[in-house]
Formats: C-alpha cells, structure tokens, sequence
C-alpha cells in the first residue's frame, strides 16, 4: 500500500527525492563554517546556493543535448528514412516476416525518433517545471539540515544508535554519487573523444548521454550506446556503428562494468543483484527518476526497515552490507 502511494505520487515523491539526494550530498559545506562559529543562516545559505547550482547545471545540460538531439534527427531524416528502407529490404531477403522487419525498422524512422526526443524533451521540461518545487524543498531541507547534526547532543546516548545509522545512509549516498560522477565524467571524456576521432557528429552530446546514463546501475553503459550507434550507422554504415559499439565496449565495460561496480560496492556496501534490481523496481515505481535514485532510495529502505532491528542482520549480509556480521557476531565476554 505504500508502495502503491508512492507510486501515484510520483510528481511529487521524484523531486523530493532528488532534492533530499542533492542537498545529502552538499550538506559537507556547511561544517567548516559551523566550526568556525559562523551563523547557521550563512552555512545555510550555502548549501543551498551550491545545491541549486547543481540542479540548474544538470538541467541545462540535459536541455542542451535534448535540443541538438532533436536537430540531429532533423538535419539527417532523409538518411535515416534511407537507412530504414535499406535494413527493411535486407531483413526481407533474410526471410523474416514483414510484421517482424517493420518492427525492426520503424525505430529508425524520423518521426518515431523526434517522437522519442519530444517524449524525452517533455520529460526534461517536466522536470524544469518541477524545479520550483526542489528548489523550495532544498531551502528546508538545508535548513533542518542544521537541527538535525544536532540530534545527538539533544538527545543524548538513547539516540545514538539511530543517529549513526542515518549518519552512515547520508555518507553512503555520498560515496556512490562522488564514485559515479568520477567515473561518469572519466567516461564521458573516453566516449566524446572516441566519437570525435570516429567522426560521428555531436560526440559532446553523446558524452553528457554518457555522463547522465552512468548513474544508471548496471544497463546505463547500454542506455548511452544505442542513440551513437545508431547515429554511426547512419552516416556511415555497418562499419562505423560496428566501430562505435567496440570502443564504447572496449572502454565502457572496463570502466563501468568490472571496475566500477567495486568501487560502488565497496561505497554503498549493496550487492550487485540487488544494486541492478532496484533500477528495474524503483523505475516502476517513480519513473525514470527512479532509475537515477534507485541506489539512494534502496539504501533509504534498508536504514528504515532491516537496520533498526538487529534481528534482520542476516538480511542486511544478503543485501551486501558485511557490517552486519560484525554486528551480529556475540563478542567475548
């Protein structure tokens, strides 16, 4: 049922969740200056400054690469409508059923891609709607941020277990986004100059894909693959896409899938298994935001639910954290 809540409040659960994620992530900010004996306000003021910064550098780039996107389909309809005939009579000889090659095929037209950027293109505008409301959740929440580092001091040992189980879910969202965003940007800069040196157009937008699909569990490296490839095939051939698909394998899945996933595991202490499935579930559930916050949010699930209760520490082990059998082991007496 609650779930299901969530669910149908979507347009209002996604944002709180990105604005909570940001502000999680810039809360560090204001710790020097509270050492220092600074105002809370001026500490405040800061972190909010810095997270609305990093919403509106996201949004503009999203913007930015939905708009050459767009432009990209336009300037090369005719070759893509070219293209489409050319696989559709290819499929053909191979004998599949004309259902089947019209299936195939369709995905390269001109307008089923605009209809794929104007449906991205109303998303992202979906999301710059809803940055009112982030920018006013990131006030408050930079603002209780303040009261709630004073939790421990308030109230005392009874508190401590609790305030140190949200400590650790506030450094573990953290990690991973420090982690990705490295690791995003470091493939970001692989994939633009690879398609810069291959001569497919637009390699910057195809590299903020890159960079944006990375905090994408596990599938983003496939995400910011297709839309290049299929450009590449486009404008010059099997050769070129086969080309794109290689160095992007090449690169991507040295990075992203056996070097990268460690160092999350490592951050976020979550199981590679449960780290892919909440992608799936979480987008379900909120969207394709959800596909961006689902590490976050499944951390969320076990701070509230497995890690209050000692008893659940085998299943905190089966989630990834190894904490748990530290935790769950009698010490001597």
């Amino acid at each position: 049922m609650v779930l299901a809540g969530v669910s149908l409040a979507r347009e209002v659960i996604g944002p709180l969740a990105l604005a909570a994620v940001i502000v999680i992530i810039c809360s560090p900010l204001r710790r020097p200056f509270d050492r220092l004996g600074w105002p809370s306000w001026v500490s405040t003021s800061l972190v909010v400054a810095l997270s609305w910064a990093v919403l509106l550098v996201l949004a503009g780039m999203l913007a930015f690469a939905t708009a050459e996107f767009t432009q990209l389909v336009i300037a090369y309809a005719p070759d893509l409508r070219a293209t489409a005939d050319s696989l559709f009579e290819f499929f053909t000889s191979l004998g599949l059923s004309e259902q089947i090659t019209d299936g195939i095929t369709s995905i390269l037209t001109p307008s089923q891609i605009v209809g794929y950027a104007t449906s991205l293109g109303s998303s992202i505008l979906g999301i710059l709607t809803a940055l009112f409301f982030i920018f006013a959740y990131a006030i408050f929440m930079a603002a209780d941020a303040g009261r709630f580092a004073r939790a421990g001091r308030s109230f005392g040992p009874s508190a401590g277990a609790r305030v140190r189980r949200f400590a650790n879910f506030n450094s573990n969202v953290r990690r991973y986004y420090v982690v990705n965003a490295a690791f995003g940007l470091l493939v970001a800069v692989v994939d633009g100059l690879a398609l810069w040196a291959l001569g497919v157009p637009a390699p910057l937008v195809w590299a903020i894909l890159s960079f944006v699909t990375n905090f994408v569990p596990n599938i983003g490296f496939v995400l910011g693959l297709i839309p290049p490839a299929i450009l590449a095939l486009v404008v010059g051939g099997p050769s070129l896409m086969i080309a794109v698909i290689v160095l992007y394998s090449v690169a991507n899945v040295l990075l992203q899938v056996l070097i990268q996933p460690k160092f999350v595991s490592d951050a976020v202490s979550l199981s590679l298994t449960l780290s892919f499935v909440s992608v799936l579930f979480w987008t379900f559930i909120i969207g394709p935001l959800g596909a961006i916050l689902a590490i976050p949010l499944t951390l969320l699930v076990r701070a509230l639910v497995l890690e209050r209760d000692p008893g659940m520490s085998w299943l905190r082990w089966l989630s990834g954290d190894n904490s748990a059998t530290e935790a769950s082991t009698p010490r001597p007496q």
